[in-house]
C-alpha cells in the first residue's frame, strides 16, 4: 500500500507541476530562480532523455514509448515483489522509478511529448531540462543502487 502511495503521489506531483508550468508560462519561457544555476524553462521533449529519438517518425515513437514503460512496469512490479522482502528502501527506489515512468507516460499518451522545466547550469553549460518524473526516476536508481550496494557488503560481512 506504501509503494501505491509512493507511484501516486511521484505521478501527481509531477502532472500538477507540469499543469502549473503550462498555465504560467509560454513555450520556451525561462524565468531565473538562482542566478548562474536554475531556471524554470517551459521545454517540450518528443523524445527520450536527452532527445533521443527526438527525429523518429511520431506513430513509432509513440508506440516504442508506450510499449517501454508498460515493459518496464512489468519489471518493476516482478522486481518488487522480490526485492522489497529484503529492504523497505528498494520499495522506495522502485515505487519511485514506476511513478516516474508513468508522469512521463501520462504526457506521452495525452500529449504526444514530455514536459521539461527544470534547468540546472552553471555559466553557460546546461544540463538538459528535465521534469518531477525524471527526477523521480534518477532517484530511484540511485537508491536502488546505493542500497544494493549497502546490503552486498552487509551481507559479506556477516558470511
Amino acid at each position: 500500500m506504501r509503494s501505491f502511495i509512493v507511484v501516486l503521489l511521484v505521478a501527481v506531483l509531477d502532472q500538477a507541476t507540469k499543469i502549473w508550468i503550462v498555465q504560467h508560462f509560454d513555450l520556451y519561457e525561462t524565468r531565473e530562480i538562482v542566478p548562474g544555476f536554475f531556471n524554470l524553462t517551459y521545454l517540450t521533449n518528443n523524445g527520450a532523455a536527452f532527445s533521443m529519438l527526438a527525429g523518429q517518425p511520431a506513430l513509432w515513437r509513440q508506440l516504442f514509448f508506450i510499449c517501454a514503460t508498460i515493459i518496464a512496469m512489468v519489471i518493476i512490479v516482478i522486481a518488487h515483489r522480490s526485492y522489497s522482502r529484503e529492504s523497505n528502501w528498494y520499495s522506495v527506489a522502485l515505487s519511485l522509478i514506476a511513478g516516474g515512468a508513468i508522469g512521463n507516460l501520462i504526457d506521452r499518451v495525452r500529449l504526444s511529448y514530455v514536459i521539461d522545466f527544470l534547468d540546472v547550469y552553471v555559466g553557460t553549460s546546461h544540463w538538459p531540462a528535465f521534469n518531477i518524473a525524471d527526477s523521480a526516476i534518477t532517484v530511484g536508481v540511485i537508491l536502488f543502487i546505493v542500497t544494493n550496494v549497502i546490503l552486498e557488503r552487509a551481507k559479506k560481512h556477516t558470511k
